[in-house]
């Protein structure tokens, strides 16, 4: 990872990792679990665990290509949300979720249940309602669809709730790191406002780091879910 990838100081061998294989044109994920075992100049090594497939549901379909050039390297940090990045996220169709038992960092034993996780989450263009509280903070609000009832990140978010979140500008290829506290809703008013959602996210900001073209990729236009036809809008 680059030097102003949050990433950069934390992938030391023998730390949990959690991976997400995503083939956005195809709509196929897969995730894997496991722990660094090597630090390398132009990489890391990861000793797998735990590897499993996702459903597709919920996946906007983009072509994607490597594009060559120099990445600006400019980097914003903030505690809440405003301007571009805040623009980002309430127009955003996509977003990654990371993860972790409370006991991930202790697990010196390397048992695969209790590590780390990266997972997707997709609604319509604005699925993410972005509110400020009555004390300045951002809070982001998220329907959950029906999707594998595998819980692996609601599961650790009952036991823990420090998230991570990444958004992708897939126009200016910035993009958008979060850390916040997050909280599950699992019934009321707030949840019955979303149709076709069986519960909801709710993520308080509290860091948020934003990468000025930092991914040299290139996408094209989405083509949305189907899945998503029957959900609603804020």
């Amino acid at each position: 990872p680059a030097a102003t990838d949050p990433l950069a100081d934390a992938l030391q061998v023998g730390a949990p990792v959690g991976l997400l294989g995503f083939q956005a044109h195809t709509r196929r994920r897969n995730r894997a679990n496991g722990f660094v075992s090597q630090r390398l100049d132009g990489g890391f090594g990861v000793q797998v665990q735990e590897s499993f497939g996702n459903c597709p549901k919920y996946i906007q379909a983009r072509e994607v290509t490597p594009v060559n050039g120099e990445r600006s390297g400019q980097v914003q940090e903030f505690d809440r949300l405003e301007g571009d990045a805040q623009r980002l996220v309430a127009q955003a169709d996509t977003f990654f979720i990371a993860s972790a038992h409370p006991e991930a960092a202790g697990n010196t034993n390397m048992q695969p249940g209790y590590g780390v996780d990266v997972s997707h989450r997709g609604g319509k263009p604005g699925f993410v309602k972005v509110e400020t509280d009555a004390s300045g903070r951002t809070r982001l609000l998220v329907p959950d669809f029906m999707g594998n009832f595998f819980f692996n990140t609601f599961g650790n978010i009952a036991l823990n709730p420090r998230v991570g979140l990444l958004f992708i500008d897939y126009a200016s290829h910035d993009l958008l790191h979060i850390a916040g506290q997050a909280e599950l809703i699992l019934d009321g008013p707030e949840v019955d406002a979303y149709a076709g959602a069986q519960r909801l996210l709710s993520v308080v900001v509290e860091q948020a780091r934003l990468r000025r073209n930092a991914l040299p990729l290139a996408w094209s236009e989405a083509e949305a879910s189907p899945f998503l036809t029957h959900t609603g809008q804020w």
